[in-house]
């Protein structure tokens, strides 16, 4: 992308930003917006009212730093459960996020948004599950080899009101400007 995804502008405005306006729209509270990647001026793209942590270590392991960084901010909240975005999927919209959030019932769920049944993001991790989540993550897998094989996951589908397509390459970016119309 030549420059950190968070600062990447979609429709006039910066990922990080419309990333974590959805988390709020989806009456989700806190919102912790975690930044690796380009760090400095990247917060100064956020909205008041957003919490953002660094991550340590992010250079060498990717999203695994990331969701350390998240949990160990939620740590001192009083948060159930925690619900896992990433910054370059525009197309999970406030409608997912509620929807997948809405499993957060306790601290024992695990759930993850589905489109057409392929597990993808958002993923609602409770807190029963922070420290082994903390401890399975690597690499740009994140939570994947937390969750691989667990039958306690629900799948929520988002599919009518998501897409799942990830902004890695600019000519990914190309073909979402070129969208006629987004997700809600």
């Amino acid at each position: 992308m030549g420059r950190p995804k968070a600062a990447v502008e979609l429709d006039g405005e910066p990922l990080v930003r419309r990333g974590a306006r959805a988390l709020v729209t989806a009456g989700l509270a806190p919102v912790v917006v975690v930044l690796g990647a380009g760090l400095p001026g990247t917060a100064d793209l956020l909205d008041e009212g957003t919490t953002w942590v660094p991550a340590p270590g992010w250079d060498t392991e990717g999203q695994a730093a990331s969701l350390r960084a998240g949990l160990a901010a939620l740590e001192a909240t009083d948060a159930v459960a925690a619900l896992v975005a990433l910054v370059d999927t525009p197309g999970i919209g406030p409608d997912a996020l509620a929807r997948v959030a809405a499993h957060a019932q306790g601290p024992e769920v695990l759930a993850r948004g589905t489109v057409d049944g392929r597990a993808g993001h958002p993923v609602l991790l409770g807190r029963a599950h922070w420290k082994a989540v903390r401890a399975a993550a690597t690499g740009d897998a994140g939570a994947r080899g937390f969750l691989r094989g667990r039958d306690d996951v629900a799948a929520v589908e988002i599919g009518d009101v998501a897409v799942e397509d990830d902004l890695d390459t600019p000519e990914d970016l190309q073909r979402w400007t070129a969208r006629e119309e987004t997700p809600r």
